[in-house]
């Protein structure tokens, strides 16, 4: 049986037997860029473990307009997928690959059994849970007072991760930031007349980082 386990290092205290029940229990689940995991309003079937690829969770207003909440990384669990376990509420966002992903699902009656018989692996989910929500504190916080020309360079920069070519739209854009497209575009047309940016059809190139920088705060 292969011990996909081993890749979460937050797991390594787990007790031979937890491991064994872990194993047993989960089911590998695989699904193509753009599919849609789960969906506002919609029950949780499982808790999972994501060995490979990207998730977006995000929020969607009435009016269409979104805002992203966090990703779901290598390594990384879900909290949305998690506080729905614990509450027995349905979902309260959308969950979707942005790439081909490879999870391992494990079964409401597992995870529940696991929560209550292993302290590691309670340790494991409050964990993750913790670090989560202190990164959406973070998010309510640059939405609610931060400036959207600092939130937009700093944005840019962690997307580029050193590269200088993005291929983003502005509606992604805004999506991240929880702001109107119409203000982003403004934003990003400013910066390209700034020297900062150059604009493209659905992508963008960075000719400042410095000055995206500087303006971040970095």
């Amino acid at each position: 049986m292969n011990d996909w386990t081993r890749a979460f290092a937050a797991l390594a205290g787990l007790d031979d037997a937890s491991r064994a029940q872990l194993l047993a229990h989960s089911q590998t689940m695989q699904a193509a860029a753009g599919t849609v995991l789960f969906r506002e309003g919609s029950p949780c079937q499982a808790y999972l473990f994501l060995q490979q690829g990207q998730i977006r969770v995000q929020k969607v207003g009435e009016n269409g307009r979104e805002i992203t909440l966090y990703r779901v990384e290598d390594g990384q669990t879900c909290i949305v997928t998690t506080a729905c376990l614990m509450s027995g509420t349905d979902y309260d966002a959308e969950g979707v690959a942005e790439t081909a992903i490879q999870a391992q699902a494990l079964p409401i009656p597992a995870f529940r059994q696991l929560l209550a018989s292993s302290a590691a692996f309670r340790d494991f989910v409050f964990r993750a849970y913790g670090s989560r929500i202190a990164d959406l504190l973070l998010l309510i916080e640059e939405v609610s007072f931060g400036r959207i020309d600092q939130r937009l360079a700093a944005c840019l920069l962690q997307r580029a991760r050193g590269q200088s070519a993005l291929k983003l739209t502005h509606q992604e854009v805004a999506a991240e930031l929880g702001s109107a497209r119409e203000v982003i575009s403004r934003q990003l047309k400013e910066f390209e007349r700034r020297g900062w940016i150059r604009l493209g059809r659905g992508q963008l190139q960075l000719l400042d980082a410095g000055a995206l920088q500087q303006l971040a705060g970095k």
